[in-house]
């Protein structure tokens, strides 16, 4: 592999490093703040957006960093984000205690679960962030 490629994906893995980061700050600021004002169904909404918003401000200031300038290398920056994001909420649900149906439960948008529609916003996150910053490429 390429110096150029191996520095792509090591900026990649900095950049979802500090998303996983500020997501699980958002969460516990969620469980401690959220959730006792707003009850957990709107607080798992708010969140929902805020956690969002969070994501597509990362993707943007780090465009010009992550050097992901063409569709292609924005798309697999996401899949990386995507897979890394999918391992770490199935790490932190097992640690917790949880099982198998209440970890599926958060990917399940008939139970309330919000977690395909974040995983999908991590695949296009490096692709919204550049276009936002109006680096895209073909």
């Amino acid at each position: 592999m390429k110096v150029q490629a191996l520095a792509f994906w090591g900026r990649a893995v900095a950049v979802w490093l500090l998303i996983a980061a500020l997501e699980t700050l958002h969460g516990i600021v969620r469980g401690l703040w959220l959730e006792p004002a707003l009850g957990a169904v709107a607080a798992q909404r708010l969140g929902f957006v805020l956690g969002s918003v969070l994501v597509l401000a990362v993707a943007w200031a780090t465009s010009r960093w992550l050097d992901a300038a063409t569709r292609a290398a924005q798309l697999q920056a996401g899949a990386l984000w995507l897979l890394l994001m999918l391992g770490f909420e199935l790490a932190i649900g097992r640690a917790r205690g949880f099982g198998w149906a209440r970890i599926a439960a958060e990917f399940d948008p008939g139970q309330g679960g919000f977690m395909l529609f974040g995983l999908l916003l991590m695949l296009l996150a490096p692709m919204l962030g550049a276009w936002l910053r109006g680096r895209q490429r073909g």
